[in-house]
This record gives structure tokens, sequence and C-alpha cells, in this order.
């Protein structure tokens, strides 16, 4: 018997579904608001909104409803919790990475990811190390051990956890998603390289905002320029089978965002209900 799919976000990727979420704040109100909602996962956002831990551990937390986990009969939350952490891919730092995931989120968003030095870091800071002799050794895991909370929070042993905490697709069971945001020349020069060198990246999410600042169209989604490197990026990461996002889905353009091979749909909070009811009737969910 195969075990049971608890990260959402995978679940919906490995039947062929495009994944729907969203961002949130990273507090107790905000996340209490979401229960109930049909949204694969959530993104709680900490790049640009204050770092606090504590926050982060309670919206994961007010997150769950007992109800929901009674009635479904599963370990899996409703709404998968992933985190967009501060530092940007160039600082290679993996403080935020251990600590959100050792509180027990599912996956690490990136920003400004633009190397694949870069890029191997941030899948190796959420992964375990191995021995070498493993098929699955690299990219090295360099992610420390001290997985108590998440331990609580996935409703897991310690050594079941183990067995799970790692990235998916490189590992088939692991329920850790790494997301790498692309959000600038930089990065668009470099994906070929970064996707076919380093494994174990779920998806590559457009930052269209800050790519719009850099290409001197700034917050203008749908300027020729800016979707022209927009399908740049769509167009490397489907050529390495690898899963691309899209920040700002709304109810005016999810059709052209689906049919443009996004399979990681986001939206803004006001925008996000018309949004996902459109696209989970055209994507047939």
């Amino acid at each position: 018997m195969a075990q049971q799919r608890l990260n959402g976000v995978i679940r919906a990727l490995e039947s062929g579904k495009p994944a729907f979420t969203m961002f949130s704040p990273a507090t107790a109100d905000a996340a209490t608001a979401l229960q109930g909602t049909k949204y694969d996962g959530v993104v709680f956002e900490t790049e640009h909104n204050v770092w606090d831990g504590t926050n982060v551990r309670h919206a994961l937390q007010y997150l769950l409803n007992r109800n929901e986990i009674a009635t479904s009969g599963s370990l899996a939350p409703a709404l998968t919790p992933i985190v967009r952490i501060p530092p940007n891919g160039a600082e290679m730092n993996q403080t935020f990475a251990k600590q959100v995931l050792d509180l027990g989120a599912y996956g690490v968003v990136w920003p400004h990811v633009g190397t694949a030095e870069q890029a191997y870091n941030a899948v190796s800071a959420c992964r375990y190390p191995t021995m070498k002799n493993n098929p699955l050794h690299e990219p090295f895991g360099q992610r420390g051990d001290g997985p108590h909370g998440a331990v609580r929070y996935w409703g897991l042993s310690q050594q079941e956890y183990y067995k799970r905490a790692d990235v998916w697709p490189l590992n088939p069971d692991g329920e850790i998603f790494v997301i790498l945001m692309i959000e600038d020349l930089e990065g668009i020069l470099n994906l070929d390289e970064i996707l076919k060198k380093v494994k174990g990246i779920g998806a590559v999410l457009i930052g269209e905002g800050d790519l719009s600042q850099e290409l001197g169209y700034p917050r203008q989604y749908e300027h020729p320029v800016v979707l022209d490197h927009m399908r740049k990026i769509v167009e490397t990461a489907k050529a390495n089978n690898v899963v691309v996002g899209h920040p700002h889905v709304d109810s005016k353009n999810v059709e052209r965002v689906l049919s443009e091979g996004y399979r990681f749909l986001m939206a803004a909070p006001e925008r996000t209900f018309n949004a996902l009811n459109k696209g989970r009737e055209l994507a047939g969910r």
C-alpha cells in the first residue's frame, strides 16, 4: 500500500493538475481566515514582512482545524504551508530555511536566485546529509538535525519524518517543496544551467515585480517586454521538465496563464477567490 501524500501541492502536481496557492501574512488571524478554503497550499510571506519566527509558528498552528483533521482521517493538512524566507539567493543563507522547516513548513521559497551555485545552496539547505554512496547524495544536504517541532506538526515519528523530509521530485517520496524565484536578468540568463545542474527543484516562480523593475516597466505585468521575458522562463523550465509558477493570477489572466503552461498559480488575497474558482473550473478541478 502506497504511503499517503502529505504535501497537497505535490499531490496536485503529481495528479497532472495545477496547484492553486496564495501569499498570506504569517499571522494567526490570517491563517485562521484560510480555514475551509479550497487552495492546495499557502505561502506565508516573510521576505517583505518583518521576520518573526514566533508568528510563523502561530500561523502554522492556526492553519490547522481539528474538525477537518478528524473528518478527513488524514495527517495531511488541508492547506500545505510553505514559507517565503527573507534572504536573497546571493546571501547563501541557510538559517531561515532550517528554522521554518524545523517548525513544520512543507516548503521554502527562495527569493532572487540567479546562479547554479545559489540554487545548489537552496536545495542543499532543505536536505539532510547523506553518504556519498547514496544514489540521491547530490545536492549534498546541509540541514542541521533538530526537527522536533516538525515531527509534532507532521504527526509522524522522528524516523518516519527523516524518511519523508526530503526534496521532491528528486526523492519521489519527499514532501519538501523547494521553490526558486527567478526575478532578474541574471536568473533568466543562467536558468538553463541552474535546472540542468541542480536537482531537487520543485518549481521556479517568476518574480515579475522585480523583473519588471529591472526591465524599466515597474509593475506593468502585461507589458509586452515583461511578458516576453516571462515566456523565456516558462520555455526554459518546460524544456527541463520543471514546474513554473506565476505569482499574480486573477480572473482576467488565469486562462492565459494556464494555457501558457504555468502549473503553480498564486494570487494576491483580494483577487484570489475569483481566480481560484475560475482556474479550478478551467483545470477541471
